[in-house]
């Protein structure tokens, strides 16, 4: 009998020793300073509409946001905006993801002039074989601005 006990209890050894072994290779310590921009990681909740779209189309990751604070050894605050001020500000680090600063997330923008009645005239030249072409950005009555469309 005490044989028996000591053969599983070698195999339960050497399967968890796998798994961990498993789990280690995949496993990365993350580490923030004060300062450094991060993704939050959100669950989306089936009916829930929370951070932004529902379901299928729901968001993954939002941000980025700043780290504030340490808190222990796995917990940061985060600094969000005021629209999210009815959420915790404070997160496990595994629902965290660095942010890598990329020059393409910078969103450049021109002045925009107004007319007299708060409207404004958006341009742009196209090249189509060797012939410039101008296209004018129009806002359609009754249809919202994203609705807009270059003609």
């Amino acid at each position: 009998m005490n044989g028996k006990i000591q053969k599983i209890k070698v195999r339960m050894q050497t399967t968890q020793s796998r798994q961990k072994s498993y789990i280690n290779v995949r496993r990365k310590d993350l580490e923030f300073k004060i300062g450094d921009k991060v993704f939050l990681k959100v669950t989306p909740i089936k009916g829930v509409l929370r951070y932004g779209r529902k379901e299928k189309l729901s968001l993954r990751f939002i941000g980025p946001f700043e780290v504030l604070e340490r808190i222990g050894l796995v917990a940061y605050r985060l600094a969000f905006p005021p629209s999210l001020s009815s959420v915790h500000n404070v997160f496990h680090v595994s629902m965290l993801r660095k942010y890598a600063t990329d020059p393409s997330h910078v969103v450049d923008f021109e002045p925009l002039w107004l007319n007299g009645n708060l409207s404004y005239e958006a341009r742009e030249v196209k090249i189509l074989c060797n012939r410039e072409i101008t296209v004018v950005k129009i806002s359609w009555q009754n249809h919202q601005f994203k609705e807009a469309t270059w003609e």
